[in-house]
């Protein structure tokens, strides 16, 4: 554990702590431990520094810890906390490419990710201790199509999840996007390694927002919330991630058994868009028409508002948005 991880220890009760107090509990400088201050701040954490009383840490701060996980979730998956990270994903796809042996429902979770990622190479806003950042290894036998709509279906498992803690429903923005009240609250990233026809290795990556602090949410170019906005009750990370992982296991047991065939009309219950005059835009093509939902493979039903034709848009490097003007 390094001095950084420890100071945040120190600090998470939100009392103030002196620098010169810091220091010799952990051997360090007081120059150190302001050293180690700034960097903690400019990864997400609210701390503030009043002379001749020290340092505290806004609200104080609950951190995650894998027996309190454990003692809350009655499954056995390997798991690895790690307090910054670059990213959670990316650490799980070298240990496939470098085949390390993972054992199936392998799950990395971390206090902070410096590279955190999101759809089409955007940035995953991930401040420390503020947030779930999850990644988790599967396998797959039946190849890379067969997990087309797996992003779909780990949707339903985190909007599942949030909706445990809070009087209000998710909505799900296809392919992989979960809204509250039309704001952004996670993100799924699902990545695939493996033959066409034979044995996939698969990282699911999920991002939820939990408590947001001020100084990242600056950098976050859409609407979005977070749990703690729409719950009434501050939420315990620990607890919200063992039941997470339940809804993550039960749900991919559903997919391997039966794809999208008893998921995909839970799907369509909670369509952010359902009816609604849509954008669909890649590289290569723009198209508009009313949002139909999905069909049992995960693709998207765009109905064309001229021809009343209703076509099949697959996953890819496509963006959804709500069309605000009717034609």
């Amino acid at each position: 554990m390094d001095n950084k991880h420890k100071i945040v220890q120190i600090l998470a009760d939100g009392n103030f702590h002196s620098g010169e107090v810091i220091g010799e509990q952990l051997g360090i400088s007081r120059a150190a431990v302001s050293g180690h201050i700034k960097t903690l701040s400019n990864i997400g954490l609210d701390i503030y520094s009043i002379t001749g009383k020290g340092y505290q840490l806004a609200g104080g701060l609950t951190l995650l810890n894998l027996k309190s996980i454990r003692q809350h979730s009655n499954l056995t998956n390997e798991l690895e906390l790690f307090p910054i990270i670059p990213s959670t994903n990316e650490y799980l796809m070298s240990l496939i490419k470098s085949k390390n042996g993972l054992v199936d429902g392998h799950t990395i979770l971390a206090e902070c990710q410096t590279k955190g990622r999101g759809r089409r190479g955007k940035t995953w806003q991930s401040p420390y201790g503020s947030h779930v950042y999850l990644s988790q290894y599967r396998t797959m036998d039946s190849g890379l199509s067969a997990a087309s709509g797996l992003s779909i279906a780990i949707g339903l498992a985190v909007a599942n999840t949030i909706n445990q803690f809070t009087k209000l429903q998710c909505q799900l923005k296809w392919p992989n996007d979960v809204l509250v009240d039309g704001k952004k609250i996670a993100g799924i990233l699902v990545e695939a390694e493996g033959q066409t026809d034979g044995v996939c290795h698969l990282v699911i990556g999920v991002g939820i927002n939990i408590n947001m602090p001020e100084s990242s949410a600056d950098y976050i170019e859409q609407p979005w919330t977070d749990l703690n906005n729409i719950s009434d009750e501050l939420i315990d990370r620990n607890v919200f991630i063992a039941k997470l992982l339940q809804q993550l296991d039960e749900v991919y047991q559903e997919y391997q058994l039966h794809r999208l065939d008893n998921l995909y009309e839970q799907w369509n219950d909670n369509n952010a868009f359902a009816n609604l005059t849509v954008e669909l835009s890649s590289v290569t093509k723009k198209q508009v028409g009313k949002c139909l939902g999905i069909d049992t493979n995960g693709a998207l039903l765009l109905e064309d508002i001229s021809t009343k034709v209703v076509s099949k848009v697959f996953g890819g490097e496509v963006s959804l948005r709500k069309k605000l003007k009717e034609n």
